[in-house]
């Protein structure tokens, strides 16, 4: 199933000097799934399937427009997004013609949907925030990078095809797409290497270039192999390449090489890293069923409106206070400060130690506040804490076990914070989504992921809220165990 367009790209690659094993690789264009690479051979771990010389990539320094970058004192992502917007404005004048006839006008990522469509489709999830942001900064990159070049540019382009507009759609397809080539060329888009889709845990292809630094501490006459981190999906390519080991040799050049067997007829994937939903989402446009590296975080703001329900400002700010003198903090974003819950419900340890400081009776409390001052090892002194109130031995060079300060305080803290961090996603309920996701076409891409992404979340607050009640019923056991009276060894006549 070879389109038109595949047959105008395939010609592209030959004039550019790019070599693929067109007996061992088919490239299937269809109108749902786009362009995807399967094996017509078996493929084995270690094979060559394709060489791209990087003149082939469109990169600053290969652009028609690298005089105009450059004066500009434009570099890295901005950089490449005029050189992408100037090569499209030269339609089939542009070296790269062929190549981005094959690409999408833009990527469906969450950053080109409208303002409501973010409000209506992402509200809750970890990408809301987020996706707002990424606009305001990137409208403001446009404003203040992109806008002034206008002026600038030759007579033959026309100044719509740098609009904000077409801004967002370059900057969707960088995103996506792009890959970093090595030190001289940055950032850039790689005609074959862009079109494996990706697949999680899964990669079957791996992309490596070797790069001359010119300037080395050690040694200067080495070249360094870089891994290239992929960025989104789809594949094809063509000539005659024969399948053979890699040497790695060439700093021109980018190889393709598998990293794995793959049995013919068997679709060829790459893979970005172990993203869960919301990364997936928010860099690539789509989401995967049941995967497993997903995250939700609770901000400590949420955490700061659970402590005021039961204590005052004043309590809480000490009690917040204390914990950050003992060196603890949670992750830190764009100014905000949060916890990350794993993809099978566990908090990050920071929250755990947060919630039992703020619920520890004052007695201990003040123990504890003391200690801080007298111990060495800051962190030492709640596990000093935690030996005595269940009787065990503690090595202050330990690590603070989770299950010790899952009191039933602190798990209903947890039930607390999963339920009113599932409340941000509006009224409609776990199995709401799922009847609409049921009802949903993958085809409406925007409705189906954000719908995923939404349900990948809250099943992970599922997981955190049985983590809380199964660790709750735990501390009940070992109370009891601890209350039971030890029996007297009966003598021995």
């Amino acid at each position: 199933m070879s389109s038109r367009r595949l047959r105008a790209f395939k010609r592209w690659m030959i004039s550019q000097g790019i070599e693929w094993s067109n007996d061992t690789l088919q490239f299937i264009d269809t109108p749902e799934e786009g362009i995807s690479v399967k094996a017509l051979w078996d493929l084995k771990e270690g094979d060559l399937i394709a060489k791209i010389p990087k003149t082939a990539c469109l990169t600053i320094k290969t652009s028609g427009a690298q005089d105009l970058i450059e004066s500009t004192g434009l570099d890295g992502y901005l950089g490449l997004s005029v050189a992408l917007m100037y090569e499209k404005s030269l339609g089939g004048d542009s070296p790269w013609a062929g190549y981005l006839q094959v690409l999408p006008d833009c990527e469906c990522l969450p950053l080109v949907w409208s303002l409501d469509e973010v409000e209506l489709l992402l509200r809750g999830t970890e990408l809301h925030k987020i996706v707002k942001e990424d606009k305001a900064l990137i409208y403001e990159d446009w404003k203040e990078s992109i806008l002034p070049l206008l002026d600038s540019l030759p007579s033959n382009i026309d100044p719509k095809n740098f609009s904000v507009e077409q801004y967002f759609a370059v900057k969707s397809l960088i995103a996506s797409r792009s890959f970093e080539i090595d030190d001289y060329h940055g950032f850039g888009m790689v005609p074959l290497a862009d079109l494996f889709n990706h697949k999680t845990g899964a990669e079957d292809v791996h992309f490596t270039t070797t790069s001359s630094h010119s300037e080395s501490d050690d040694d200067s006459d080495n070249c360094d192999a870089i891994d290239l981190d992929a960025n989104i999906g789809n594949n094809e390519p063509s000539s005659e390449l024969e399948c053979s080991s890699v040497t790695g040799d060439d700093p021109s050049v980018l190889e393709m090489i598998m990293v794995k067997d793959v049995k013919a007829g068997v679709e060829v994937f790459n893979t970005y890293g172990l993203l869960g939903n919301a990364a997936l989402l928010h860099r690539y446009g789509f989401t995967e069923p049941d995967n497993s590296f997903g995250i939700v975080n609770i901000d400590l703001e949420l955490v700061q409106e659970w402590s005021s329900l039961f204590f005052s400002s004043r309590f809480s700010r000490a009690r917040l206070s204390l914990w950050r003198r003992l060196e603890y903090g949670g992750c830190d974003s764009q100014n905000a400060e949060y916890f990350e819950i794993s993809s099978n419900g566990e908090p990050q340890i920071e929250l755990l130690i947060l919630l039992y400081i703020i619920l520890l009776p004052e007695d201990t409390y003040h123990k504890l506040d003391l200690a801080v001052f007298a111990e060495n090892n800051h962190k030492g002194s709640i596990g000093t804490i935690l030996s005595e109130k269940w009787n065990i031995t503690w090595d202050k060079s330990s690590e603070i076990r989770a299950d010790l300060l899952l009191t039933e305080s602190v798990c209903n803290a947890l039930l607390w914070l999963a339920d009113k961090r599932e409340s941000l996603y509006g009224s409609s309920s776990i199995t709401d989504d799922i009847e609409d996701l049921g009802k949903c076409c993958a085809k409406e891409r925007k409705l189906y992921h954000s719908l995923m992404l939404r349900l990948s979340e809250r099943k992970i607050l599922e997981k955190l809220r049985t983590y809380a009640a199964v660790g709750a019923r735990s501390r009940c056991s070992l109370k009891s165990i601890q209350r039971e009276p030890k029996r007297k060894r009966s003598k021995r006549s």
